[in-house]
């Protein structure tokens, strides 16, 4: 599954924390499947905490790491 593989990427350190995740068409491309099938990818790393869009922006890779105070 297309989430499953990015999530992965995404915990292996792969895709950094704060850089952009690449669009949905992008996606969509790489991986061979239809357009909503990446948007449903996306929105699965969205629920799981992988990933957080900012409209107008874009969608990023989220900072999981713990917060040094």
């Amino acid at each position: 599954m297309m989430a499953n593989h990015l999530a992965a990427r995404i915990e292996a350190g792969e895709m950094a924390p704060n850089t952009p995740l690449p669009s949905e068409r992008r996606l969509a491309e790489e991986y061979g499947v239809s357009l909503g099938t990446a948007r449903h990818a996306t929105r699965l790393l969205r629920f799981r905490g992988l990933v957080v869009t900012i409209r107008s922006k874009g969608t990023y890779i989220a900072d999981r790491r713990p917060r040094e105070w």
